[in-house]
């Protein structure tokens, strides 16, 4: 069965007005600007992703090369299963990390950076370092505003 086209033409009435401006970017299909700091960006989402915790460490476990799931479970230790395949599944849905299936019995999978994943591991890297280098400072602080606002006061904030 064939396909049927149809050009319609649209011609505006002859206005005095200049038209209004245009963002170039904008004919060339180029995503909204982002403003991780507006209410409603799409861009806090990808922050919240990088930002948590897991997500650190598993990217940081597989700088070094491919890893089985049980190995990067290994690897971070503390995380459940559950937290563990989460957030490996939002890294790939995300397109930072691929999983790939051989077809062996039993069937082995592996899980590693792609590309864009490995542009993370610098920035990743700098808050673990900062983490370490400064935690002495930071606990002391957790230790003085305990003893200032009480025992009981809330540690997260």
């Amino acid at each position: 069965m064939g396909s049927r086209h149809f050009l319609v033409t649209v011609t505006a009435p002859v206005s005095d007005t200049a038209p209004p401006a245009v963002d170039p970017a904008a004919d060339l299909g180029a995503p909204p600007a982002l403003d991780p700091y507006a209410a409603g960006c799409p861009s806090r989402r990808l922050l919240d992703r990088i930002g948590d915790r897991w997500t650190v460490l598993v990217v940081g476990a597989l700088g070094d090369g491919p890893l089985r799931f049980s190995d990067v479970r290994r690897r971070v230790e503390g995380i459940s299963q559950k937290m563990l395949t989460q957030t490996l599944r939002g890294l790939e849905r995300d397109g930072l990390v691929t999983r790939t299936v051989f077809a062996e019995v039993p069937p082995r999978v592996v899980y590693e950076l792609t590309e864009a994943g490995e542009t993370l591991r610098g920035p990743l890297r700098a808050l673990e370092e900062w983490s370490i280098a400064h935690f002495g400072q930071v606990s002391g602080a957790w230790a003085e505003y305990d003893e200032r606002v009480g025992a009981g006061a809330d540690a997260q904030g």
